[in-house]
């Protein structure tokens, strides 16, 4: 077992403090959260780090694959399955596993809207363009 790398991560309902644990001569490091699988698990149970890692994860991968959504040869429903094979899933992992709230939906709900007037575009109504809202 190497020292250095094993942590581990104690949940209780009551509040605890960091303390080591010493096995046969080893320190392991008490830790408040940590990542398995791409996901983030810590003490609190709570996913709202989980989720702003997602969305940032969601905006690295639309930003990789910018030339592809800003090209004026590449039409709109090829940018829909490109945004729902590849940007989606990223946001998405793990997501079976997530007890939502209103304000987590939410943020979701913007990121995608986000994504989606980017593709999408302007609209063009009385010869005049206007920029969509999440109105």
């Amino acid at each position: 077992m190497n020292e250095k790398k094993t942590k581990y991560l104690k949940s209780t309902k009551k509040e605890t403090r960091n303390e080591s644990l010493n096995i046969n001569n080893l320190q392991i490091e008490q830790v408040q959260q940590y990542k398995y699988l791409e996901s983030i698990i810590n003490v609190s149970k709570s996913i709202e780090e989980e989720i702003k890692e997602r969305i940032a994860l969601g905006t690295k991968a639309y930003y990789a694959n910018l030339k592809f959504f800003k090209s004026r040869l590449v039409t709109k429903q090829s940018k829909l399955k490109l945004y729902r094979t590849v940007i989606r899933p990223v946001v998405t992992y793990a997501s079976q596993t997530w007890a939502l709230k209103e304000a987590i939906i939410q943020k979701l709900l913007v990121f995608e809207r986000k994504i989606l007037r980017r593709i999408f575009g302007s609209t063009k109504e009385n010869q005049i363009r206007r920029v969509k809202t999440n109105e």
